[in-house]
């Protein structure tokens, strides 16, 4: 009866949205994988073969999660979370040297990459601790317990020199928004990318002085007008957020005019002096007033001044040569067609020839010439793109927004915050993933490697989607569990 119950329960459309994803899934393999004068495309040799393989055990492997009890997934959630913390600090340790990373487990004819799991299993220590009793988002004791959960694995990743994979774990944010997080979080995650933009794509371009860096004169301009706004939204006070545009407004002007027409000079040190005189007012209107608002956006404004010159020194210093070049190609500040560009150059190519209607399975040209370096993994949409076209380019971006709104309409008719705060968790993780690859074959986005779900070559990957996705299906066919 409890095994019929699970089936009447479980999401078929989802299932079904799931199945469809893998069989196209496994035909983009098969086409961004074959060459001429292939035999066979289920010759287990061949990557079409072994992802046929993948794709068969983890239909295995879905069932085997759908038949376990759901309570389990919420009992040995941490010591699923600190086993496979563990994993990836051996990995670092004995893995080998794979195209300059050291994240990958060879066991025998098989190679793993514990980074994969270890998303589902940080998604499931995060729905138990959101879970217990009496937890609320709003205390710090518990944001620096949430963060502790997703940065470890972020930094156990990096030290495996996989970036890429690592920046997956921001995504959990979204789902910390959804579950009450401060707008404020969200808002400095945004403020944080267009800092980086601006002080890294404009940071070599003087103003008209030849001697004000255009990147950061216009990132700390902007920190004190957001911290005028910010007054102005989290107190209603219209005079002090009068007096910051003003002084800050006037100043500036003043100091354009005198460096421009009278005596050049870097305005950015009028700017950092305004910045001061910034901190200084919001702790003094905090001490008189009493309102710890004013305290906390003063200390925004000072985080926000350390990221820009912190960020300068990441991407100078820790970033690698490769992705320094990767970044200033999407940012425009080098083409470079011939090296890091290359890539996606071709990927537009092969995208844009599959025209409306595509050039037919197996018959596209850029991809059976291997003209796209890692076409069948990380660029696998270029293959869609020039197979199957715009029709079918369109049809695949459809089936994952049907995913998408589906993993939504299950997350929020969970009865617990468990299921909940998972299911919302894997929505994001699905989110990210299929953002930042399309983006990145399009060039919107960085190239920063991670696969697109269901379609990239690889049985880490396959699994680890699988997984997310299969817990979730159980979790949410058990909401109706009588007591």
């Amino acid at each position: 009866m409890m095994r019929e119950s699970i089936w009447k329960s479980l999401d078929w459309v989802t299932i079904v949205v799931y199945l469809m994803l893998i069989v196209f899934g496994w035909f983009s393999v098969c086409g961004a994988s074959y060459s001429y004068g292939d035999a066979d495309l289920l010759d287990f040799s061949t990557r079409a073969g072994k992802q046929f393989v993948w794709i068969i055990c983890s239909f295995g492997l879905g069932f085997v999660l759908l038949m376990l009890d759901d309570k389990l997934y919420d009992m040995f959630s941490y010591l699923i979370y600190i086993g496979l913390m563990l994993l990836l600090v051996v990995t670092i340790f004995i893995a080998p040297d794979t195209k300059g990373s050291r994240s990958w487990l060879i066991l025998g004819p098989v190679s793993l990459q514990p980074a994969e799991f270890a998303k589902f299993a940080t998604a499931l220590a995060l729905a138990k601790f959101m879970g217990s009793y009496g937890f609320t988002i709003s205390q710090w004791r518990n944001m620096l317990t949430l963060a502790f959960l997703i940065l470890l694995p972020m930094a156990l990743i990096i030290g495996q020199r996989e970036t890429g994979s690592a920046l997956v774990y921001f995504a959990f944010f979204l789902m910390l928004y959804r579950e009450g997080m401060s707008g404020v979080v969200l808002f400095s995650g945004i403020v944080a990318v267009l800092y980086f933009v601006l002080g890294i794509r404009l940071g070599e371009v003087c103003m008209d002085d030849e001697l004000t860096p255009l990147g950061s004169y216009l990132v700390l301009a902007l920190v004190l007008l957001f911290a005028a706004g910010m007054v102005w939204i989290y107190e209603q006070r219209w005079k002090p957020c009068y007096l910051i545009v003003a002084v800050t407004l006037g100043a500036l002007g003043v100091s354009y005019v005198v460096s421009s027409y009278l005596l050049p000079f870097n305005m950015v040190y009028v700017e950092w002096a305004l910045c001061g005189l910034l901190v200084v007012y919001l702790c003094f209107l905090s001490l008189a007033h009493r309102r710890r608002s004013y305290f906390l956006i003063a200390l925004f404004s000072i985080g926000s001044i350390g990221f820009l010159y912190s960020s300068d020194y990441f991407f100078n210093k820790v970033l690698e040569p490769h992705q320094q070049i990767r970044i200033k190609v999407v940012l425009g500040m080098e083409e470079d067609l011939a090296g890091a560009g290359y890539n996606v150059n071709q990927s537009k190519i092969a995208i844009g020839s599959g025209g409306l209607t595509g050039k037919g399975f197996l018959n596209g040209t850029q991809t059976k010439l291997k003209y796209v370096p890692e076409q069948d993994t990380d660029f696998i949409f270029c293959t869609v793109g020039e197979e199957e076209g715009f029709v079918g380019s369109v049809s695949v971006l459809l089936l994952f927004l049907v995913l998408i709104l589906r993993l939504i309409a299950l997350a929020e008719r969970q009865p617990s915050a468990f299921g909940r705060v998972y299911g919302y968790s894997v929505l994001s993780i699905f989110l990210f993933h299929l953002f930042i690859n399309v983006g990145m074959v399009l060039g919107l986005t960085p190239v920063i490697g991670i696969p697109l779900p269901f379609f990239s070559y690889g049985g880490s990957s396959l699994w680890g989607f699988t997984i997310l996705l299969f817990i979730f299906l159980r979790i949410d066919a058990g909401r109706n569990r009588r007591l």
